[in-house]
């Protein structure tokens, strides 16, 4: 049985999570899978300003959840309170604290079953490293090396592991030998609650790339058919009165009505005109 100091600092922190939930808009749950202490000690205090982070057991948090009942839907957040989390109490948007984590994530070493974040191309050039078995580990993962001024040299770049392949213990150990950190490491929200609803993972990742560019062409396929419509808006309206200049322009040339804008090009056309036909009367009056 747990002795009644310890069941005391139990609720006392329970207490502490259930204020946290209640002045919070926005909760995430994080996996602390494959997240070293000192990588989250350094995201903690880079987003301090921002966002509260703490690891709290997943028993201890489902019971500050049942002291919130004010909390529409929060109770659904339970069934995702599985494996080690660290917990995240944020009034911002989730999709921008999951942008903020994603841009918060800081390059490692490998270990063996890590998966590589980009293309790794090892450099050609000097390794500092002195001759002997380095050299059987360099070629073993392809790299080929010569022997100069008393280090080992790799000849050429060579490409080790591509983007998302999952890197080897020989690689891992050479790459952490050449100083080479191919791996990313930092959170990422499996879940948010925000102020009712859940949000899982799927639905939170971004692309942002993507999102611009559908964006940017629904406002030009919006602004098309606002012009051809005729529909004045803040943005269209210039291009509208220009638009309507140079038509109402057009007809009353075609209709021959002067106006301040139009009488200098009537007055010419009807030069042109006049000319035209007295071109054509003279040729005719010669052929007669």
């Amino acid at each position: 049985m747990p002795s009644q100091q310890v069941l005391q600092e139990k609720l006392s922190e329970i207490e502490e999570i259930t204020q946290l939930i209640k002045n919070h808009k926005v909760i995430g749950i994080a996996s602390l899978q494959k997240v070293r202490a000192a990588q989250l000690q350094e995201l903690k205090k880079k987003l301090s300003d921002k966002m509260y982070m703490r690891v709290i057991k997943n028993t201890l948090m489902k019971r500050a959840i049942e002291n919130c009942k004010e909390k529409t839907e929060l109770e659904k957040l339970e069934e995702h309170l599985t494996g080690s989390n660290t917990y995240i109490f944020t009034n911002l948007n989730p999709f921008q604290l999951v942008l903020l984590l994603e841009r918060g994530k800081v390059t490692t070493t490998a270990k063996a079953g890590d998966i590589a974040a980009f293309d790794v191309i090892v450099p050609a050039g000097n390794t500092g490293q002195p001759p002997g078995p380095i050299i059987s580990q360099l070629n073993a993962v392809g790299l080929p090396t010569r022997i100069e001024a008393g280090s080992v040299w790799i000849n050429k770049g060579t490409l080790v592991v591509r983007k998302g392949e999952v890197i080897s213990e020989r690689l891992a150990s050479v790459l952490s030998k050449l100083g080479i950190k191919p791996v990313e490491a930092g959170l990422a929200v499996k879940v948010a609650y925000d102020d009712g609803l859940i949000i899982t993972q799927e639905h939170l990742l971004t692309d942002l790339n993507k999102t611009k560019q559908s964006l940017g062409k629904a406002y030009a396929d919006a602004f098309t058919l606002s012009i051809n419509a005729a529909y004045p808006t803040n943005e269209n309206i210039i291009l509208l009165i220009q638009i309507s200049h140079k038509e109402a322009y057009a007809l009353s040339l075609g209709a021959v009505i002067p106006t301040k804008e139009t009488i200098i090009d009537l007055i010419r056309k009807a030069h042109m005109e006049m000319s035209s036909l007295n071109g054509f009367i003279k040729t005719g009056t010669e052929t007669k």
